[in-house]
């Protein structure tokens, strides 16, 4: 995660994505899957641009929690 969320706080955030099977890290790297981006996000979502990992939003986390994502 980068930036600040609408909603959630970071802890939240985080015991969301466990809660649904994710595994949240302090760093991007090539083995990141997503990256959750809020306002003011900084260094993570440039190398997650570079690295061309997926950036979603928290709506898009919520969606894809709730496995109403389509897939």
């Amino acid at each position: 995660m980068t930036g600040t969320l609408p909603t959630f706080s970071r802890e939240e955030a985080q015991e969301f994505i466990k809660a649904h099977g994710g595994k949240v890290a302090g760093s991007v790297s090539s083995k990141t899957s997503y990256l959750v981006a809020g306002e003011a996000a900084g260094s993570k979502l440039a190398k997650a641009r570079d690295l061309n990992i997926p950036i979603i939003t928290e709506d898009e986390l919520r969606v894809m929690g709730t496995g109403a994502g389509g897939e």
